[in-house]
């Protein structure tokens, strides 16, 4: 199987190539400009691996949760790409990159939380899965931060930058937090590896129908938003 894989939906740019040989990648934290990065890792990628468009078998696409701008830059370079080269997508969230990560270093439970901003996280729980990868224990959602909860009793990993961004997330029962993994941001080596087992099992898709997903239907509050959560918080 041999898959590209890419993501812009956080502070992170990232591009991977998976063949036979391994998974070969590029990641950059860069805050802003990743419409400009993104084509240029992608040729990167494909020029080491010395693979064009047309020899893949499709294209594993970030769909979010993450910034609006960086989620629509992702799913519509997946598509342009895609519709080129006549390939198939397959859709994969920040969060199971972020959970799939955790599971590289020997979890079998995870929590992701990315910070949303406005006091929020997006968040979801994962379990391994000897086949699939991973499987997801909850839907992705957003919410404050003291209504994350797990579904689980027992010892889990918690993955993300929402850790980073509120600490009290590491004081869940059961809660398993390093420092790096608090500063963690999703990978698309990881979206490689869940979009090859999931191409794998004809979950491929036309690139018209690949959408974003979005939690969140406002990215700012109002004056009288803000303070009603002040006087709330």
């Amino acid at each position: 199987m041999r898959v590209l894989a890419l993501d812009t939906a956080t502070e992170a740019c990232s591009v991977a190539v998976l063949t036979e040989r391994g998974v070969v990648g590029r990641f950059q934290e860069v805050g802003r400009g990743h419409a400009e990065k993104i084509l240029q890792m992608v040729d990167a990628v494909l020029a080491e691996t010395e693979l064009r468009l047309a020899m893949l078998d499709g294209i594993a696409a970030s769909v979010g949760p993450g910034s609006f701008t960086g989620v629509r830059i992702s799913v519509s370079v997946a598509q342009g790409l895609a519709f080129g080269a006549g390939l198939p997508v397959v859709p994969v969230n920040t969060l199971e990159a972020l959970a799939l990560q955790a599971m590289h270093g020997g979890a079998t439970q995870a929590l992701a939380c990315l910070d949303a901003r406005l006091g929020e996280v997006y968040w979801g729980c994962f379990r391994a899965h000897p086949l699939l990868g991973l499987l997801a224990c909850s839907v992705p959602a957003v919410a404050p931060a003291t209504a994350v909860s797990v579904p689980w009793v027992g010892a889990f990993h918690g993955i993300g930058r929402g850790f980073g961004a509120h600490p009290g997330l590491g004081a869940l029962p059961g809660a398993i937090l390093t420092a790096a993994a608090s500063h963690a941001l999703p990978d698309a080596k990881d979206m490689a590896r869940l979009g090859a087992i999931r191409l794998g099992a004809g979950a491929g898709i036309d690139p018209a129908l690949l959408a974003p997903l979005y939690l969140r239907d406002k990215v700012a509050l109002t004056e009288r938003e803000r303070a009603a959560r002040r006087i709330s918080d």
